[in-house]
């Protein structure tokens, strides 16, 4: 198995009737300011450094962003929740760029890799109880492929309770339960650390429960957390 036969499993997919007509769907009627753009409308792969040491996991690919330009937390609009992401990620040396507009952009990661819990773009941002599950094997490949990972940002509630999914299936046994929280940290033995942070989506950049300073908080934090290393983590 390699990474990209991982990302070929991912692309041509098609466990879940309803997010795939959904994304074809949007696709063909697309939005106004996409109108002569070509959509991906496939399921959406991880992005970013194979050696990354923190995963960065978020919920789905946005109707028109990723499932238009086939790159998670890519093309959702100025200010929208990829250039609030990358934002951070730039200003803590994770990324080359502040923005995130399309695959051609120029974009790149150090040290950092993007994955979503749901690879297909679901009808209101909520993908039923089923379609999550039906995703946790395509996470467990590519984590297979990213064997440097020592912090896991998780973006949102979906994303935590994935991510402690793939935990229990590698049979370590964590009691009580995690609680989510924007900034709380969960170490468990034979795990990367988990840090929960609120998903960069508008409903909550746009009202202040989250802002900039507290997205780039966290991937401070992080980055804090990762072993001495012979090549530091810098700056582009």
């Amino acid at each position: 198995m390699s990474l990209s036969k991982v990302h070929h499993d991912i692309v041509t997919c098609n466990r879940c009737s309803r997010l795939r007509s959904y994304c074809t769907d949007i696709a063909r009627l697309k939005r106004a300011a996409f109108r002569n753009d070509t959509y991906w409308a496939r399921p959406v792969p991880g992005f970013g450094d194979p050696n990354a040491r923190v995963l960065i996991l978020g919920l789905a690919p946005a109707a028109h962003g990723a499932n238009r330009t086939g790159r998670v937390f890519t093309g959702d609009g100025s200010g929208g929740s990829g250039d609030f992401l990358m934002s951070a990620l730039n200003r803590n040396g994770f990324a080359n760029i502040p923005t995130s507009h399309s695959i051609e952009d120029g974009l790149q990661l150090n040290g950092a890799y993007i994955a979503a819990a749901v690879r297909c773009a679901p009808p209101d941002n909520k993908p039923t109880p089923g379609e999550i599950l039906a995703c946790q094997s395509h996470l467990e490949a590519e984590l297979s492929q990213l064997p440097n990972v020592e912090v896991v940002v998780a973006l949102g509630k979906i994303a935590f309770d994935a991510w402690w999914r793939v935990v229990a299936g590698k049979a370590i046994v964590v009691r009580p339960r995690p609680a989510f929280g924007h900034g709380v940290v969960h170490r468990v033995a034979g795990s990367p650390i988990v840090i929960g942070s609120y998903h960069p989506s508008r409903q909550n950049t746009n009202t202040g429960r989250l802002t900039a300073s507290m997205m780039e908080a966290v991937f401070r934090k992080a980055a804090t957390f990762l072993t001495p290393h012979p090549s530091p983590l810098t700056p582009f």
